[in-house]
């Protein structure tokens, strides 16, 4: 018996080695590919969380600079806003009402400060939202860090900062603050104390500090101040940081926000597996009913390819099918009428290579260019492109062209089907129209600047009237003795006197001008005329950096014109000339040369030397960049402008005056550059 078993035992184990071999061998594959799986899972939820990370980073990112940008704006709006109360003048007396207002408009400044060159203190004003946290005694001109930021602003001759600085508050604490040094043109400087925590709060958006901490850094780290949501227990810390870069001064905004731990993507082994059934059975049950579809859908297209042959026939607009190398499969008997080709001589005749008989000759290769393209994939418009077609005995015709692809059952794209109208009738009839168009048109603009003009020149005469008289009272009050202060006030309201009477001087010119009555022209000396109009161009000059040049001839004679109207012509001319000069390609020197000379004598028929008429001629030169032939071509059409802002009837109006006048408006480059205005005026 134990024999029996000895000789049994090698023979189950051999058995139970072979049973081992054969499950390794059916189950290794599975555990392939379940180790497969599982590493596949493991890292779609890896680079899932790394993803969401990464796409929280991000977003911090893009929330911090657009805040370093909000900051930068307001920043530099504010030192704006301090510039900006030089522009009337710095007075001692209405400085500390100024300086009030802008503490109400910005909550982060604490102090505003007007010191001298020497940095002393000349007045100051403090927010009225907080407590007076600066000590007036601490505030002098040895001050450091007033003195960085104005000897900054003074070096860069623009607003400058200076590093942040705690000031401490009385009970403990205290406040970051950080001083704004503003330079004034006639010397001294405008000092302004921000508190960086309201600074925070004003000029970085709400939602920044939702959920989050937004905290002003210096740039070794070390936190300033702070606001926002603390951390909460269990999250993950995100940080973003931003350089705020200022003059004589540097920032670091840092953003920390608090994010939970990034959720696994759902599992969706199983959708995909029902999904990938529900089709197979579908495609069985599709496959059965297709076949009976099949048989009933050929019957169909026979009779949907006969009722398309006849519509096909009769309509009238030409119909042309290309394939994908641009030969054409199929064209109906309209596009053969309309080019005077029939269907063998346009199918033979097409190809790559080989011109469309249809085509004029001058324009193959530019249609050439197009079909390849075309054939490249380049979609055409929807609305469809003109063209140009030759019919079979050489006479052009314009063509309306509609394309779009040709897309068999399979939706694959054969070739291309274009449908062609002939518009040359149409385009007969829309140039009658456009032509009577534009004449209705320049009619009614014309006649609507005449209304406007009447209607302005109505409107501003009783504004202009009152300033004239409240002119007059201001001049009886101050008496005709006044002396100081009062004398240059008298001599400024004489000129708002003045100016107001020249200023309906022109209305009423203007309003006459449209009234087409009869001008009162006066005998006038050339040297009044330019007089009248140089205050208000050097005004203008000074602000654009030109300078003025007047050249008047020696025993000049008067001139028979409209005063009012003469001037606004100069004026004009005068500005034009210095728009002209300036602009960003114009680096030269900016000079305007006003000329006043005799002219030309401009005689009649050669009876005499008694009937010829002296002349003045009036000239207005400038060194700007010329005016080009396709400008010159138009220059004077009522309408044409070439600025932005132009309406296009100065020069237009401005010859119209000088023509009333028998003068005569021209122009001619000027040398070394720029353009030179000339119109003469009748001698008195």
């Amino acid at each position: 018996m134990q024999d029996v078993l000895t000789a049994a035992s090698p023979r189950w184990a051999l058995l139970a080695f072979a049973r081992l071999r054969s499950l390794w061998k059916r189950w290794f594959l599975w555990l392939i590919l379940a180790v497969l799986v599982s590493a596949l899972l493991v890292t779609v939820v890896w680079l899932a969380g790394r993803h969401e990370v990464e796409q929280v980073q991000a977003a911090l990112d893009r929330d911090t600079a657009d805040a370093v940008s909000d900051l930068r704006i307001g920043l530099q709006r504010n030192a704006q806003s301090l510039r900006a109360t030089q522009a009337s003048g710095l007075d001692r007396t209405h400085w500390p009402e100024a300086a009030a207002t802008l503490l109400r408009e910005h909550r982060e400044w604490l102090r505003l400060e007007w010191r001298d060159a020497a940095l002393r203190p000349l007045e100051s004003a403090n927010t009225p939202y907080r407590m007076r946290l600066i000590d007036e005694e601490s505030r002098g001109a040895d001050q450091t860090d007033v003195a960085l930021a104005c000897t900054a602003a003074r070096k860069l001759g623009a607003p400058a900062y200076s590093p942040s600085h705690f000031v401490p508050v009385l009970g403990g604490g205290g406040v970051e603050v950080m001083e704004l040094c503003v330079p004034i043109d006639a010397g001294g400087f405008l000092v302004a104390s921000y508190s960086l925590r309201d600074t925070l709060i004003e000029l970085v958006g709400p939602t920044l500090t939702r959920g989050q901490e937004v905290a002003f850094t210096e740039t070794d780290g070390t936190r300033l101040v702070a606001l926002g949501t603390s951390r909460r227990t269990g999250t993950r810390v995100f940080t973003s940081q931003q350089l705020i870069d200022l003059p004589g001064a540097a920032l670091m905004l840092r953003v920390d926000g608090w994010r939970a731990a990034p959720d696994l993507f759902p599992n969706v082994l199983t959708a995909l597996v029902t999904g990938i059934s529900i089709a197979l059975v579908s495609v069985l049950v599709l496959l059965a009913r297709d076949t009976r579809r099949r048989l009933r859908a050929e019957r169909d297209l026979a009779d949907a390819l006969a009722f398309r042959k006849a519509m096909e026939d009769s309509v009238i607009t030409g119909l042309r099918a290309r394939d994908l190398q641009g030969r054409i499969t199929y064209v109906n008997p309209a596009f053969c009428e309309m080019v005077g080709f029939s269907p063998e001589e346009l199918m033979a005749g097409s190809g790559e290579s080989t011109e469309v008989p249809y085509w004029p000759t001058e324009l193959a290769h530019e249609y050439q260019q197009r079909q390849a393209r075309r054939l490249a994939g380049s979609m055409p418009p929807r609305e469809g492109f003109e063209s140009v077609f030759m019919r079979k005995d050489g006479t052009r015709f314009p063509v309306l062209i509609f394309e779009a692809p040709l897309i068999n059952a399979q939706r694959v794209q054969t070739g291309w089907m274009s449908a062609f109208i002939d518009i040359s009738e149409q385009r007969r009839i829309e140039e009658l129209s456009r032509a009577s168009q534009e004449r209705l048109q320049a009619s009614a603009r014309l006649a609507t600047v005449g209304e406007m003009a009447s209607l302005l020149s109505h409107e501003l005469t009783q504004p202009l009237a009152a300033i004239a008289s409240y002119a007059t009272g201001s001049l009886n009050m101050l008496g005709p003795h006044a002396k100081g202060e009062q004398a240059e006030v008298a001599m400024a309201v004489r000129r708002i006197a003045e100016q107001a009477d020249r200023a309906g001087q022109v209305i009423r010119s203007v309003h006459d001008f449209v009234r087409r009555r009869d001008r009162t022209r006066e005998a006038v000396a050339p040297q009044a005329l330019v007089d009248a109009v140089l205050p208000l161009v050097r005004l203008q000059a000074r602000k654009l950096g030109v300078i003025i040049e007047v050249l008047l001839e020696d025993r000049l004679p008067q001139a028979m014109c409209d005063r009012t109207l003469v001037e606004q012509v100069l004026l004009n001319l005068a500005r034009n000339a210095m728009q002209a000069m300036d602009t960003p390609d114009n680096a030269g020197e900016r000079v305007l040369r006003l000329r006043v000379a005799r002219a030309v004598a401009v005689g009649g028929t050669g009876a005499g030397a008694e009937d010829v008429r002296r002349w003045l001629e009036f000239s207005v030169a400038d060194l700007g960049s010329g005016i080009s032939e396709e400008v010159a071509s138009r220059l004077f059409t009522p309408f044409f402008t070439t600025r932005a802002d132009g309406m296009g009837l100065g020069l237009s109006l401005c010859r119209t005056v000088v023509e009333q006048h028998g003068g005569v408006l021209m122009f001619e480059p000027n040398q070394p550059r720029g353009t030179v205005f000339r119109f003469t005026l009748p001698a008195a």
